[in-house]
């Protein structure tokens, strides 16, 4: 299982581009290159509480967010490395899909561009800022899949969090929007800085 935006998807720069956009609307402060480095470092939570946003805001400035990539998705690349990674795990048989709490069209929108649909067997977007425990979980019962099988592999601290509420395995990934050492200090079963090192990495978790 895959988180989509930071981990498939290199949309940071975009994100923060709208984000920005927004900073008017949303009563918050415009991200400069710097301030991206310093909350690349902090947790969802502490991320919210630094940007001033009041907590019952952060619901519609996610769904704008979404709305916005839309207009982005043409611009949108793959993670270098990332697909080359997928299409060997793909030939090696594993079962690949995202949950992600993007927009289904802008994850699909963004697959077909970069022909990459057929590399996963399912898409399951929409999941709320905090909730995506209760996705995954949800999902592996609906499809009757043993949480032992299942491995996530996501760029942030929530995605990490998410995947041991949810009784899975987790691999961090430092090539998107969290640095590696806030990663770590989540404990993930595995963090990676490449793309490449994803084969091996999962193969361990098995």
């Amino acid at each position: 299982m895959f988180d989509f935006d930071g981990t498939i998807a290199d949309t940071l720069d975009s994100i923060v581009k709208i984000t920005n956009r927004l900073a008017g609307e949303f009563g918050y402060k415009k991200t400069t290159q710097e301030d991206v480095e310093y909350l690349r470092n902090m947790n969802s939570m502490q991320i919210i509480k630094t940007s001033g946003i009041p907590i019952f805001k952060v619901p519609f400035l996610l769904q704008m967010v979404k709305l916005e990539l839309n207009h982005e998705i043409q611009n949108l690349k793959p993670i270098p490395g990332i697909v080359e990674a997928l299409q060997i795990l793909n030939h090696k048989e594993y079962k690949l899909g995202i949950v992600t709490s993007n927009s289904l069209e802008n994850v699909k929108g963004f697959l077909e561009r970069n022909e990459m649909t057929k590399l996963f067997s399912f898409i399951h977007a929409g999941s709320t800022l905090f909730g995506k425990n209760k996705v995954i979980k949800n999902f592996l019962k609906k499809e009757g899949i043993p949480p032992e099988n299942v491995i996530y592999i996501g760029d942030e601290t929530r995605d990490i969090e998410a995947a041991k509420k949810a009784k899975i395995k987790v691999i961090a990934v430092s090539w998107g929007f969290n640095s590696k050492t806030v990663l770590s200090k989540h404990n993930p079963d595995i963090a990676i800085n490449n793309p490449q090192d994803l084969i091996e990495a999962i193969a361990r978790l098995q």
